[in-house]
């Protein structure tokens, strides 16, 4: 018999479902006559209700479970309650129930929770009124499974079912599974409600079991088949855009398909306070008055219906709004950071827009947002616009450009020449404040007038500044340098030797030896000197330009001729009694040794030379060949050889 049953039901689901496609909406689905969103939650509360407060006209036949909800947090079968989540605090089976928002993504938004059985019941009505008879009507529900794929449960399965007032059936159809992958699903079910303005939805659960069978309900609408309404502006636009100040009118018109019999017309505008109806526009083309709107969006729609409809709000096709969007005119600025120096860039700023056209003296014109024009002068002054746009609106927007008049620099000369260690003014005139680079030799370097007394041949740059600006000129001091003499190092030589001054001089000079004695040629700057005894010689450089004189002298310092003799006889005849070198008495601490063939010393004279008289001790030394070293000073090298005391 359950089996006799549950074919029979089936057989009939398949008959209404037939009933339910057989009913062919030619135009679209409209606006929603009914749309039960089930309400708004907040963001403290769990659990709300009850139902009649925050769904009219929903019933449920389950045991809803007001606030506080449910002890422990969770549903028993047959229960249901308005959540904003399944995953509901203290959830003790959390793969069951599982976090989602609303079907809308609202994580304030409440859905319908409900934990079904194995019943074939019906769990859950919701009226509907105010329908126009005799329409084709489109029933949507979304569906959430609340369990998650890893539970393994029973997926839920309900039959969507429309009765009228008196329980006769109006259309039905199944969900089939829905499965449980955290998803919204959206079922349907089109069917006419024939004479009938009320309408009853009823959702049979069609589970055979409570393991599972968890789910959730939101957003359920009702629609009605009316003429497909495919509202346009002129040139067949779907949407305008204007700036703030616009003079002009547009046309409004549709396309309908099908056309009701009899039709009537009603054009809506929605300034964003909801929609009101425009007077007087009510043929399906119509010209809209729409001059100095301020800025914002405007939405226009066509109502249609049957003559003695259009006041039904269930029983009249709604288009979908077309737009026109009033865009404010753009702020527009304009600015520079002058005056501008003669011959700096001109930088031009604004702002406010997407796109920039700039104009301006001489024919000037650029697309560039902060343009610039490089070397600026006295004719690039005057007013400079700037056309800002955004969003298809234009604004103007004006600048003065100032420049101030070139400086013009005057020097009290270009260039002049100085001896070494003299000076001379400089000066600059065409501005308030001056600097003088390099500042080295000047006096005062932020003088219009300093004193220059460079060393060398110097160029000073002269920077003038007046009103911010400043150019710069150039003044050379070309320094002559005073005459030089360096007749070089003293020096020593042995009487009768020769030896080269080292003279130098400065360049262009005339030179002269002095004194001219023992030189061979006292014009050259390196004469030959043989001078017989010691002598200064002074160099005398005089400068050709009328410079400063120089001199110089250099000493020169004539040794005797050293003669060493290598025999004397100390025997008393007062003939070569002893062995003397006269040129020691030139020198100041010679020092003279003389040795045995041993080696041994017998004799040494530190300081002023003493002859010896071939004693050691007071005793003679007996006749032989002894060996001497004589160190004059630096100059020489030490004197080493032999000599023979006779006797």
């Amino acid at each position: 018999m359950y089996r006799l049953i549950k074919a029979l039901s089936f057989v009939c689901i398949l008959l209404f479902a037939d009933f339910a496609e057989a009913q062919v909406c030619t135009g679209n689905f409209g606006q929603p006559l009914i749309n039960q969103t089930f309400g708004q939650g907040n963001n403290t509360d769990n659990w709300y209700g009850p139902l009649a407060q925050y769904a009219p006209g929903a019933t449920t036949f389950t045991t809803f479970m007001g606030p506080p909800g449910p002890n422990p947090s969770a549903l028993a079968p047959n229960q249901s309650g308005l959540v904003k989540t399944p995953a509901t605090p203290g959830n003790p089976y959390p793969i069951y129930w599982q976090p989602h928002a609303d079907h809308t993504g609202d994580t304030n938004g409440l859905m319908l929770l409900i934990d079904g059985i194995a019943t074939k019941t019906v769990f859950f009505e919701q009226k509907m009124d105010d329908l126009c008879p005799n329409t084709l009507l489109r029933l949507s529900i979304w569906v959430l499974n609340t369990n998650s794929a890893t539970a393994n449960a029973q997926p839920p399965n309900m039959i969507l079912k429309v009765i009228d007032p008196n329980g006769n059936l109006l259309g039905n159809a199944s969900t089939g599974n829905v499965t449980a992958d955290g998803r919204w699903h959206q079922y349907t079910l089109d069917f006419s409600n024939g004479n009938n303005s009320t309408v009853t939805l009823q959702l049979i659960n069609d589970t055979q079991t409570n393991s599972g069978n968890d789910f959730a309900l939101d957003d359920i609408t009702v629609q009605a088949c009316g003429p497909a309404i495919t509202p346009y502006f002129n040139l067949n636009n779907s949407s305008l855009n204007m700036c703030e100040g616009n003079t002009n009118s547009f046309t409004v018109n549709a396309n309908i398909l099908p056309e009701y019999t009899n039709p009537v017309y009603q054009w809506q505008e929605n300034k964003g306070n909801g929609w009101v109806d425009i007077t007087g526009l009510t043929t399906k083309q119509a010209t809209i008055n729409f001059s100095n709107q301020p800025a914002g969006t405007y939405q226009y729609r066509l109502i249609t219906a049957i003559n003695g409809n259009i006041d039904k709000v269930n029983c009249r096709a709604v288009s979908d709004p077309i737009t026109v969007t009033v865009n404010p005119l753009p702020v527009a600025r304009a600015e520079n950071f002058g005056p501008f120096c003669n011959g700096s860039t001109i930088q031009l700023f604004a702002s406010g827009g997407t796109s920039y056209l700039w104009s301006g003296p001489n024919g000037y014109n650029s697309t560039a947002q902060n343009p610039t024009i490089i070397n600026a002068t006295k004719a690039m002054e005057g007013e400079y616009t700037v056309q800002v746009t955004a969003n298809g609106c234009t604004s103007p927007a004006s600048i003065q450009v100032l420049v101030h008049d070139p400086i013009i620099i005057t020097t009290n000369i270009q260039t002049a020449t100085i001896c070494e260690g003299k000076s001379i003014q400089l000066a600059a005139s065409g501005g308030t404040e001056y600097l003088w680079q390099p500042a080295t030799g000047l006096s005062d370097p932020q003088s219009p007038d300093p004193v220059a007394s460079p060393t060398e041949t110097t160029t000073y740059t002269v920077r003038v500044t007046n009103n911010g600006c400043s150019e710069t000129a150039q003044i050379t001091v070309h320094v002559n340098k005073n005459a030089k003499a360096d007749a070089g190092v003293d020096q020593k030589i042995v009487n009768g030797q020769k030896i080269t001054l080292n003279g130098k001089v400065s360049d262009d000079v005339t030179y002269l030896w002095t004194p001219s004695d023992y030189l061979d040629d006292p014009t050259k700057l390196n004469p030959v000197a043989s001078p017989p005894h010691d002598i200064t010689y002074t160099l005398q450089a005089t400068s050709n330009l009328g410079c400063s004189s120089s001199s110089d002298e250099v000493n020169i310092t004539v040794y005797p001729k050293v003669v060493i003799p290598n025999t004397f006889s100390p025997n008393g005849d007062n003939v070569n009694d002893t062995w003397n070198i006269p040129a020691t008495a030139s020198f100041h601490n010679p020092v003279v040794k003389i040795m045995n063939r041993y080696g041994n010393l017998v004799y040494q004279s530190t300081g002023p030379y003493k002859p010896w008289d071939g004693k050691m001790n007071g005793k003679d030394l007996p006749p032989a060949v002894y060996y001497y070293s004589v160190y004059l000073n630096e100059d020489f090298q030490t004197y080493t050889g032999w000599l023979m005391l006779v006797r």
